[in-house]
C-alpha cells in the first residue's frame, strides 16, 4: 500500500494555511485570550507546535514494529508545551514549519510494508500508520479550524 495523495499533499501544505489565517495579526492579538476558558490563537499553534514533535516521535515507535501502546496526549501534562507557550509566535511557527518539512520528507519516503505497521491509541484502538498520519492531519485541521474561527471573532471585535 502507497501512501495516497490525500495524505501526502495535506502533510506537505496543510499547516501552511496557519500564515494565511493569522496575516496582519500582532503578537498581542494572537496572544489575546478571545473566548474565555478557551486557548487563544497563539496557544492552538504551540499545541500544534508541540504535538508534531510527539507525534514524529510516535511514528519512530510505530516504525520499529512492536505496536507501541501510547497513552492520550494532554498538552496541559506535556512540560513542552508550557515551554514553548514562552517563545514568541515567530519562533514557534519557524519551528513548526522546518520540522514539517523535515517530517514530509522522512514519510514520503516510507515503504510501504512500514505504511502498514501499527501502533495503539487509547481511544481510537490499533491502526495502521497511515491511519495515524490521518488521524495526526484531521486533529491538525480541527485546530486550524479553531484558529479560523477565533480570528473571525477577533476581527469582529475590532
Amino acid at each position: 500500500m502507497s501512501l495516497p495523495s490525500s495524505i501526502t499533499t495535506r502533510l506537505q501544505y496543510q499547516h501552511k494555511s496557519l500564515l494565511d489565517l493569522i496575516e496582519g495579526l500582532t503578537d498581542e492579538q494572537v496572544r489575546q485570550k478571545i473566548i474565555a476558558g478557551k486557548w487563544s490563537i497563539f496557544e492552538n499553534i504551540v499545541h500544534l507546535q508541540t504535538y508534531q514533535h510527539v507525534f514524529i516521535y510516535r511514528v519512530k515507535e510505530i516504525l520499529k514494529g512492536v505496536n507501541p501502546q501510547f497513552d492520550r496526549y494532554s498538552a496541559e501534562n506535556d512540560p513542552y508545551f508550557s515551554i514553548n507557550c514562552n517563545k514568541s509566535t515567530r519562533e514557534a511557527m519557524q519551528d513548526l514549519l522546518s520540522q514539517r518539512k523535515d517530517m514530509a520528507m522522512e514519510i514520503n519516503n516510507i515503504s510501504d510494508e512500514d505504511l502498514l505497521k501499527s501502533g495503539t491509541h487509547p481511544v481510537f484502538g490499533q491502526m495502521k500508520l497511515h491511519q495515524w498520519l490521518n488521524f495526526f492531519l484531521l486533529h491538525e485541521a480541527h485546530h486550524l479550524f479553531t484558529i479560523f474561527k477565533l480570528t473571525a471573532e477577533l476581527k469582529k471585535k475590532q
